[in-house]
C-alpha cells in the first residue's frame, strides 16, 4: 500500500480531490493483473471500493449522522467495531474474515475511527484500545506517521490530536519516553515541528508543512497539511459543535524580534494558522487551491472544508462564512451529485459546524447506507405540529373564556343599573 508518508502531501491532496474525500491511503494505479475489487460490505456508507477509504468514510459517515441527529443502524457501527484489530488499531480496509496485519494498521483510521465511536457513545472499550495504540505508535519526536514506523507527518500528527481531543486525552501528556529517560516530545510538540514560524517569510507563516525536507529540514507550506492541522491547533475535533465567536480576525504570529521562538508555542498556533488561512481564502475566491507542477491549479474541496472546520473552531466562523457558501455552491460536483460517502459526509460536518440547514446532505449520506435506526428529522417533524395544536386549542379555550366572562360582567352590569340593589 502506499501511504502518505511516501508519497508527500502534492500526491495525496491529487488523490483526495478526485475523490477520496480526505481518504489518506492510495492505490497504485490498476493493472490488467490487478485483483478485483472486493465487495462492498452491507454495512459500509458507499458503493465504491472500500480498499483504501473504507474506515475513513465509515467514520465520517458515523460522525457526521450522529451530529445530525440520526441513529446509524447497528450494522453500520458494527462493520466499523469488527474492523478494529485486537491491538487497538484499524487498517484502511480489512476484507470480512481476513487476518489483521500490524503492517496495514495506519493512524489515520484509527484516529477517525475513534472519534466516531466517542461521538456514537457506548464505545469505551474500543475507544481505550485505539488511544493506546496511537500511544504506543507515537514517534519519538511527538508526532505520527500514517504508518508506524516511518516519519510522521502533519495531516496525521493532526488527525491523532484530534482523537485524542476527542477523547478527552490531553495531547500535552501524550509523550514517548526520551533516551536515557529523559522526558518526550509530546503530542503538541510533534504539531509544532511541522508549523512555520516567524524564521519564515511574512504570508507564509502560521501555514503547516507536510513534512520537513529531508536534506534540510526545511519547512515549505502544503495547502492541505495546513488546512487538516488548523482543526487540532485549534483545540478540536469531529463533530465541530463549538458555538464560541471572537471578536476579531485571527491574530497572525507576532515577530517583532530576533528573540521569537523558533517554533510557535502552541498557545499562538490555532490563531497563527487560522490568520494564514483566512488571508489564503480571502485572496483565493473564498477556497484553497491544489497546484501541482505541470498542471493547471485546482480547487481543493477537501481542504477547503478543513479549513472552515479550523476557523470555526477557533472561533472565527465570520471568517469561514464565505468559504462554506462556496462549498455548497459546488456541492454537487465534490459530492458527485451525492453519490461519494467520504464527501457528503464531510460536507454534512461542514455544514453542521456552520449551523447551516442539513436535511438534504442528511438524506443523501443516509441514502448510501443502511437505513438508520431512527432519525431526527421524524420526531422534530411530529413535535412541532403536535406543540401548535395544544397551543391553538388553548388559545381558543382562553378566548371563549375571556368573551364568556366579558359578557357576564356586562351583563350583572346592566343588571345593577336596573336595580341598584343587586
Amino acid at each position: 500500500m502506499l501511504t502518505a508518508a511516501r508519497l508527500g502531501a502534492a500526491t495525496l491532496s491529487a488523490a483526495l480531490l478526485a475523490g477520496l474525500a480526505a481518504g489518506p491511503a492510495l492505490a497504485d494505479s490498476p493493472s490488467p493483473s490487478a485483483p478485483a475489487a472486493p465487495a462492498v460490505p452491507d454495512g459500509l456508507y458507499g458503493k465504491s471500493d472500500p480498499t483504501y477509504d473504507g474506515v475513513w468514510r465509515q467514520s465520517l459517515a458515523l460522525t457526521a449522522l450522529t451530529a445530525a441527529k440520526v441513529t446509524p443502524a447497528d450494522s453500520a457501527v458494527d462493520w466499523l467495531t469488527g474492523q478494529q484489530c485486537e491491538d487497538g488499531g484499524w487498517p484502511s480496509f480489512r476484507a470480512a474474515g481476513a487476518a489483521c496485519d500490524p503492517k496495514t494498521e495506519d493512524s489515520n483510521a484509527t484516529s477517525v475511527a475513534v472519534q466516531a465511536l466517542t461521538a456514537l457513545g457506548g464505545h469505551q472499550p474500543a475507544v481505550d484500545k485505539g488511544v493506546q495504540w496511537l500511544k504506543a505508535n507515537q514517534n519519538a519526536d511527538g508526532s505520527w506517521a500514517y504508518n508506524p514506523g516511518n516519519p510522521g507527518d502533519a495531516n496525521s500528527t493532526a488527525l491523532a490530536v484530534n482523537a485524542l481531543f476527542a477523547a478527552r486525552t490531553d495531547p500535552a501528556s501524550v509523550a514517548k519516553p526520551g533516551s536515557s529517560g529523559a522526558a518526550g516530545k509530546n503530542a503538541f510538540d510533534g504539531l509544532a515541528r511541522f508549523q512555520l514560524g516567524c524564521s519564515a517569510p511574512a504570508d507564509q507563516r502560521g501555514a503547516f508543512a507536510f513534512q520537513p525536507d529531508p536534506a534540510t529540514g526545511a519547512l515549505a507550506p502544503n495547502t492541505l497539511a495546513t488546512a487538516q492541522a488548523a482543526l487540532a491547533a485549534a483545540g478540536g475535533h469531529l463533530p465541530v459543535e463549538t458555538s464560541v465567536r471572537a471578536d476579531a480576525t485571527p491574530k497572525p504570529l507576532t515577530c517583532t524580534d530576533s528573540s521569537a521562538p523558533a517554533t510557535v508555542p502552541h498557545a499562538e498556533a490555532g490563531e497563527a494558522v487560522g490568520s494564514h488561512l483566512a488571508t489564503q481564502l480571502a485572496t483565493g475566491g473564498e477556497h484553497l487551491t491544489l497546484t501541482m507542477p505541470g498542471a493547471e491549479p485546482k480547487p481543493d474541496y477537501t481542504a477547503t472544508a478543513w479549513a472552515a472546520l479550523g476557523l470555526i473552531q477557533s472561533g472565527h466562523p465570520e471568517q469561514a462564512g464565505d468559504a462554506v457558501d462556496w462549498l455548497e455552491g459546488q456541492d454537487a460536483t465534490w459530492t458527485k451529485n451525492g453519490t461519494d460517502a467520504g464527501a457528503v459526509a464531510t460536507m454534512l460536518l461542514v455544514s453542521h459546524a456552520a449551523h447551516r440547514g442539513d436535511t438534504t446532505l442528511t438524506g443523501q449520506l443516509t441514502a448510501l447506507g443502511p437505513a438508520p435506526k431512527a432519525s431526527a428529522a421524524a420526531s422534530t417533524e411530529a413535535a412541532p405540529a403536535e406543540k401548535k395544536k395544544d397551543g391553538f386549542g388553548t388559545f381558543w379555550m382562553i378566548a371563549v373564556g375571556a368573551l364568556i366572562g366579558l359578557g357576564g360582567g356586562l351583563l350583572l352590569s346592566l343588571q345593577r343599573k336596573r336595580n341598584p340593589k343587586l
